[in-house]
Protein backbone atom coordinates (compact mmCIF):
# COMPACT_ATOMS: atom_id res chain seq x y z
CA UNK A 1 0.00 0.00 0.00
CA UNK A 2 1.02 3.56 -0.45
CA UNK A 3 2.69 4.92 2.26
CA UNK A 4 2.16 8.41 3.44
CA UNK A 5 3.98 10.98 5.79
CA UNK A 6 2.14 13.05 8.15
CA UNK A 7 3.01 16.84 6.85
CA UNK A 8 6.68 17.87 7.89
CA UNK A 9 7.13 15.47 10.81
CA UNK A 10 9.04 12.56 9.07
CA UNK A 11 6.23 10.12 10.61
CA UNK A 12 5.49 7.58 7.88
CA UNK A 13 1.98 5.65 7.76
CA UNK A 14 0.23 3.38 5.35
CA UNK A 15 -2.24 5.97 3.21
CA UNK A 16 -5.25 4.17 5.27
CA UNK A 17 -5.21 2.95 8.78
CA UNK A 18 -7.31 1.01 11.20
CA UNK A 19 -9.19 2.69 13.66
CA UNK A 20 -9.82 -0.01 16.64
CA UNK A 21 -12.17 1.73 18.92
CA UNK A 22 -14.84 -0.33 17.58
CA UNK A 23 -14.11 -3.32 17.96
CA UNK A 24 -14.03 -2.67 21.48
CA UNK A 25 -16.89 0.47 22.52
CA UNK A 26 -18.74 2.70 21.02
CA UNK A 27 -20.80 0.41 18.61
CA UNK A 28 -22.38 -2.27 20.50
CA UNK A 29 -21.26 -5.07 22.31
CA UNK A 30 -17.07 -5.54 21.76
CA UNK A 31 -16.20 -8.06 19.26
CA UNK A 32 -15.06 -11.21 20.44
CA UNK A 33 -11.03 -11.02 21.25
CA UNK A 34 -10.00 -13.74 18.26
CA UNK A 35 -11.96 -12.09 16.42
CA UNK A 36 -10.60 -8.96 16.88
CA UNK A 37 -7.20 -10.24 17.06
CA UNK A 38 -7.39 -11.59 13.28
CA UNK A 39 -8.99 -8.69 11.93
CA UNK A 40 -6.22 -6.50 13.02
CA UNK A 41 -3.41 -8.71 11.88
CA UNK A 42 -5.27 -9.20 8.50
CA UNK A 43 -5.16 -5.50 8.55
CA UNK A 44 -1.58 -5.68 8.62
CA UNK A 45 -1.29 -8.40 6.04
CA UNK A 46 -2.89 -6.20 3.36
CA UNK A 47 -0.75 -3.28 3.81
CA UNK A 48 -2.05 -1.59 6.76
CA UNK A 49 0.45 -0.18 9.15
CA UNK A 50 -1.27 2.97 11.11
CA UNK A 51 -3.36 1.55 14.39
CA UNK A 52 -5.14 3.69 16.06
CA UNK A 53 -6.57 3.48 19.47
CA UNK A 54 -7.18 5.13 23.26
CA UNK A 55 -7.30 4.85 26.89
CA UNK A 56 -10.99 6.19 26.41
CA UNK A 57 -12.17 3.13 24.39
CA UNK A 58 -13.21 0.95 26.76
CA UNK A 59 -10.75 2.27 29.34
CA UNK A 60 -7.34 0.85 28.05
CA UNK A 61 -9.13 -2.55 27.21
CA UNK A 62 -8.57 -1.33 23.24
CA UNK A 63 -5.00 -1.22 24.16
CA UNK A 64 -4.64 -4.12 25.37
CA UNK A 65 -6.33 -6.17 22.44
CA UNK A 66 -4.22 -3.83 20.06
CA UNK A 67 -0.74 -4.46 22.28
CA UNK A 68 -1.23 -8.06 21.97
CA UNK A 69 -2.52 -7.86 18.04
CA UNK A 70 0.49 -6.52 16.57
CA UNK A 71 3.02 -7.81 19.23
CA UNK A 72 4.44 -10.22 16.82
CA UNK A 73 5.15 -6.89 14.23
CA UNK A 74 5.24 -4.34 16.71
CA UNK A 75 8.78 -2.63 15.10
CA UNK A 76 6.60 -2.42 11.86
CA UNK A 77 3.80 -0.95 12.67
CA UNK A 78 2.82 3.04 13.60
CA UNK A 79 0.66 2.59 17.57
CA UNK A 80 -1.54 6.19 17.72
CA UNK A 81 -3.37 6.52 21.15
CA UNK A 82 -4.85 9.27 23.26
CA UNK A 83 -4.78 10.60 26.54
CA UNK A 84 -7.11 13.42 28.43
CA UNK A 85 -10.56 11.96 30.05
CA UNK A 86 -10.54 11.04 33.38
CA UNK A 87 -9.92 7.48 34.39
CA UNK A 88 -10.36 7.17 30.72
CA UNK A 89 -13.64 7.49 31.36
CA UNK A 90 -15.85 10.00 28.82
CA UNK A 91 -18.27 10.49 30.98
CA UNK A 92 -16.05 12.05 33.73
CA UNK A 93 -15.15 13.96 31.37
CA UNK A 94 -11.66 15.97 30.07
CA UNK A 95 -7.91 15.76 32.40
CA UNK A 96 -5.01 16.90 30.38
CA UNK A 97 -3.22 17.88 33.63
CA UNK A 98 0.82 16.96 33.09
CA UNK A 99 0.69 13.98 36.09
CA UNK A 100 -2.09 12.57 34.34
CA UNK A 101 -0.75 12.44 31.09
CA UNK A 102 3.08 10.48 32.34
CA UNK A 103 0.65 8.76 34.22
CA UNK A 104 -1.56 7.43 31.26
CA UNK A 105 1.24 7.42 28.89
CA UNK A 106 3.20 4.72 31.60
CA UNK A 107 0.52 2.90 31.78
CA UNK A 108 -0.23 2.43 27.72
CA UNK A 109 3.27 1.68 27.10
CA UNK A 110 2.47 -1.40 29.45
CA UNK A 111 -0.96 -2.13 27.84
CA UNK A 112 0.34 -1.93 24.19
CA UNK A 113 3.12 -3.99 25.15
CA UNK A 114 6.00 -1.58 24.02
CA UNK A 115 8.38 0.81 25.02
CA UNK A 116 7.21 3.97 23.23
CA UNK A 117 4.12 5.38 21.52
CA UNK A 118 4.70 6.29 18.28
CA UNK A 119 2.06 8.79 18.06
CA UNK A 120 0.37 10.64 21.17
CA UNK A 121 -2.49 12.59 21.20
CA UNK A 122 -4.55 14.57 23.46
CA UNK A 123 -8.14 13.47 22.86
CA UNK A 124 -9.63 16.60 23.34
CA UNK A 125 -8.70 19.75 24.49
CA UNK A 126 -8.84 20.73 28.41
CA UNK A 127 -10.37 23.84 29.17
CA UNK A 128 -8.62 24.05 32.56
CA UNK A 129 -4.88 23.06 31.65
CA UNK A 130 -3.24 25.58 29.71
CA UNK A 131 -2.20 23.79 25.71
CA UNK A 132 1.53 25.02 26.77
CA UNK A 133 1.60 22.74 29.46
CA UNK A 134 -0.27 20.07 27.20
CA UNK A 135 2.41 20.30 24.90
CA UNK A 136 5.43 20.47 27.33
CA UNK A 137 4.42 17.82 29.17
CA UNK A 138 4.42 15.18 25.74
CA UNK A 139 7.61 17.15 25.26
CA UNK A 140 9.18 16.07 28.30
CA UNK A 141 7.80 11.80 27.51
CA UNK A 142 9.49 12.89 23.81
CA UNK A 143 12.86 13.75 25.27
CA UNK A 144 12.36 10.57 27.24
CA UNK A 145 12.65 8.38 24.24
CA UNK A 146 8.36 6.93 25.76
CA UNK A 147 6.83 9.09 22.65
CA UNK A 148 7.97 9.86 18.99
CA UNK A 149 5.61 12.51 17.84
CA UNK A 150 2.17 14.68 19.41
CA UNK A 151 -0.66 14.83 18.39
CA UNK A 152 -4.33 16.72 19.06
CA UNK A 153 -7.48 15.79 18.40
CA UNK A 154 -10.38 17.73 17.56
CA UNK A 155 -8.45 20.81 18.24
CA UNK A 156 -9.32 24.39 16.91
CA UNK A 157 -7.13 27.05 15.50
CA UNK A 158 -5.88 28.56 18.45
CA UNK A 159 -4.97 25.33 20.31
CA UNK A 160 -3.11 24.28 17.26
CA UNK A 161 -0.85 27.30 17.12
CA UNK A 162 -0.42 27.53 20.45
CA UNK A 163 0.67 23.79 21.32
CA UNK A 164 2.65 23.69 18.40
CA UNK A 165 4.65 26.57 19.21
CA UNK A 166 6.06 24.39 22.09
CA UNK A 167 5.71 21.15 20.75
CA UNK A 168 6.26 20.33 17.02
CA UNK A 169 2.04 18.98 16.17
CA UNK A 170 2.78 15.88 13.84
CA UNK A 171 -1.26 15.39 13.43
CA UNK A 172 -4.36 16.40 14.21
CA UNK A 173 -7.10 13.78 14.40
CA UNK A 174 -10.50 15.19 13.46
CA UNK A 175 -14.16 14.34 11.97
CA UNK A 176 -13.51 14.85 8.10
CA UNK A 177 -15.40 13.58 4.94
CA UNK A 178 -18.04 14.04 2.06
CA UNK A 179 -20.72 14.61 5.14
CA UNK A 180 -18.66 16.99 7.65
CA UNK A 181 -16.43 19.30 5.38
CA UNK A 182 -16.25 21.83 8.00
CA UNK A 183 -12.71 21.51 8.52
CA UNK A 184 -11.71 22.66 4.83
CA UNK A 185 -12.77 26.25 6.31
CA UNK A 186 -10.03 27.01 9.06
CA UNK A 187 -8.42 23.39 9.73
CA UNK A 188 -7.34 22.61 6.27
CA UNK A 189 -5.41 25.59 5.94
CA UNK A 190 -3.88 25.87 9.05
CA UNK A 191 -2.34 22.14 8.59
CA UNK A 192 -0.43 23.46 5.66
CA UNK A 193 0.75 26.15 6.96
CA UNK A 194 2.57 24.50 9.77
CA UNK A 195 3.10 21.41 8.38
CA UNK A 196 1.24 19.42 10.04
CA UNK A 197 -0.78 16.17 8.86
CA UNK A 198 -4.67 15.23 9.33
CA UNK A 199 -5.89 12.21 10.59
CA UNK A 200 -9.41 11.83 9.60
CA UNK A 201 -11.96 9.62 11.58
CA UNK A 202 -15.30 8.62 10.37
CA UNK A 203 -14.10 9.42 6.97
CA UNK A 204 -17.27 6.81 5.93
CA UNK A 205 -19.61 9.11 8.23
CA UNK A 206 -19.72 6.51 10.95
CA UNK A 207 -20.75 3.81 8.73
CA UNK A 208 -23.59 6.09 6.92
CA UNK A 209 -21.18 6.92 3.54
CA UNK A 210 -21.00 2.86 2.69
CA UNK A 211 -24.91 2.49 1.96
CA UNK A 212 -25.40 -0.21 4.79
CA UNK A 213 -27.72 1.94 6.76
CA UNK A 214 -31.15 3.58 5.71
CA UNK A 215 -33.84 5.04 7.86
CA UNK A 216 -35.51 2.01 9.21
CA UNK A 217 -31.65 0.50 10.73
CA UNK A 218 -31.86 -0.04 13.85
CA UNK A 219 -28.75 -0.12 16.21
CA UNK A 220 -27.66 -1.73 19.17
CA UNK A 221 -28.94 -0.06 22.42
CA UNK A 222 -25.39 0.74 23.79
CA UNK A 223 -24.52 1.83 20.15
CA UNK A 224 -23.13 5.17 20.31
CA UNK A 225 -25.08 6.29 17.12
CA UNK A 226 -28.59 6.55 18.93
CA UNK A 227 -27.53 9.49 20.25
CA UNK A 228 -26.05 11.41 16.97
CA UNK A 229 -28.82 14.04 15.81
CA UNK A 230 -27.63 13.33 12.40
CA UNK A 231 -28.71 9.41 13.01
CA UNK A 232 -31.92 9.60 13.73
CA UNK A 233 -34.49 8.51 12.03
CA UNK A 234 -35.95 11.35 10.27
CA UNK A 235 -32.40 12.95 9.27
CA UNK A 236 -31.11 9.37 7.95
CA UNK A 237 -34.36 9.45 5.52
CA UNK A 238 -33.53 12.94 4.59
CA UNK A 239 -29.18 11.87 4.13
CA UNK A 240 -30.34 9.23 2.16
CA UNK A 241 -29.62 11.46 -0.84
CA UNK A 242 -25.67 11.92 -0.49
CA UNK A 243 -25.76 8.05 -0.34
CA UNK A 244 -27.63 7.73 -3.69
CA UNK A 245 -25.13 10.54 -5.01
CA UNK A 246 -22.23 8.56 -3.86
CA UNK A 247 -23.97 5.11 -5.21
CA UNK A 248 -24.58 6.78 -8.84
CA UNK A 249 -20.50 8.31 -8.83
CA UNK A 250 -19.28 5.03 -7.35
CA UNK A 251 -21.39 2.88 -10.43
CA UNK A 252 -19.39 4.96 -12.89
CA UNK A 253 -15.77 4.10 -11.61
CA UNK A 254 -16.66 0.03 -10.83
CA UNK A 255 -15.62 0.93 -6.81
CA UNK A 256 -18.20 0.81 -3.65
CA UNK A 257 -19.51 3.94 -2.72
CA UNK A 258 -17.28 3.71 0.65
CA UNK A 259 -14.12 3.21 -1.44
CA UNK A 260 -15.24 6.51 -3.64
CA UNK A 261 -15.42 8.28 -0.24
CA UNK A 262 -12.02 7.11 1.50
CA UNK A 263 -10.36 7.90 -2.58
CA UNK A 264 -12.10 11.49 -2.38
CA UNK A 265 -9.96 11.93 1.17
CA UNK A 266 -6.80 10.64 -0.45
CA UNK A 267 -7.18 12.91 -2.98
CA UNK A 268 -7.75 16.35 -1.01
CA UNK A 269 -3.92 16.67 0.25
CA UNK A 270 -1.23 14.18 0.37
CA UNK A 271 -0.53 14.21 4.35
CA UNK A 272 -3.78 13.11 4.66
CA UNK A 273 -4.64 9.26 5.78
CA UNK A 274 -7.51 8.48 6.79
CA UNK A 275 -8.54 5.67 9.79
CA UNK A 276 -11.97 3.71 8.88
CA UNK A 277 -13.09 1.43 11.49
CA UNK A 278 -14.41 -2.25 10.93
CA UNK A 279 -15.21 -5.62 12.53
CA UNK A 280 -15.55 -7.34 9.34
CA UNK A 281 -13.06 -8.49 7.31
CA UNK A 282 -15.02 -7.87 3.95
CA UNK A 283 -15.39 -3.91 5.11
CA UNK A 284 -11.72 -4.03 5.69
CA UNK A 285 -10.69 -5.34 2.42
CA UNK A 286 -13.07 -2.97 0.46
CA UNK A 287 -11.83 -0.08 2.52
CA UNK A 288 -7.77 -1.28 1.86
CA UNK A 289 -8.96 -1.55 -1.54
CA UNK A 290 -9.67 2.37 -1.78
CA UNK A 291 -6.17 3.15 -1.79
CA UNK A 292 -5.81 1.74 -5.29
CA UNK A 293 -8.55 3.85 -6.72
CA UNK A 294 -7.31 7.63 -8.74
CA UNK A 295 -9.89 9.72 -9.00
CA UNK A 296 -9.71 11.76 -11.72
CA UNK A 297 -9.63 15.70 -11.89
CA UNK A 298 -12.99 14.93 -13.63
CA UNK A 299 -14.30 12.93 -11.23
CA UNK A 300 -12.94 14.96 -8.29
CA UNK A 301 -15.28 17.86 -10.18
CA UNK A 302 -18.34 15.28 -10.45
CA UNK A 303 -18.70 14.99 -6.73
CA UNK A 304 -18.38 17.99 -5.75
CA UNK A 305 -21.36 19.21 -8.03
CA UNK A 306 -23.27 16.57 -7.14
CA UNK A 307 -22.67 16.86 -3.50
CA UNK A 308 -23.21 20.35 -3.88
CA UNK A 309 -26.99 19.63 -4.51
CA UNK A 310 -27.48 17.17 -0.80
CA UNK A 311 -27.91 19.47 2.21
CA UNK A 312 -26.81 17.14 4.91
CA UNK A 313 -29.61 17.15 7.94
CA UNK A 314 -28.29 16.66 12.06
CA UNK A 315 -25.84 17.56 13.98
CA UNK A 316 -22.27 15.40 14.93
CA UNK A 317 -22.55 15.07 17.58
CA UNK A 318 -25.50 15.63 20.87
CA UNK A 319 -24.88 18.91 22.16
CA UNK A 320 -22.68 18.08 25.28
CA UNK A 321 -20.25 16.58 23.34
CA UNK A 322 -20.32 19.25 20.76
CA UNK A 323 -19.13 21.65 23.48
CA UNK A 324 -15.79 19.99 23.56
CA UNK A 325 -14.84 20.11 19.92
CA UNK A 326 -13.02 22.97 18.16
CA UNK A 327 -11.36 24.39 21.19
Amino acid sequence: MEKRCLGNSGLEVSAIGLGCMGLSYGYGPATEKADAIRLIRSAFERGVTFFDTAQAYAQGANESLLGEALAPFRDQVVIATKFGFEDGDVQKGVNSKPANIRAVTDAALKRLRTDRIDLLYQHRVDPDVPIEDVAGAVKELIQQGKVKHFGMSEAGVQSIRRAHAVQPVAALQSEYSLWWREPEKEILPLLEELGIGLVPFSPLGKGFLTGAINASTRFDPSDFRNVVPRFSEENRKTNQGLVDVLKAIAAGVKATPAQVALAWLLAQKPWIAPIPGTTKLHRLEENVGAADLALTADNLRAIDVALSTVAVQGDRYPAHLQARVGK
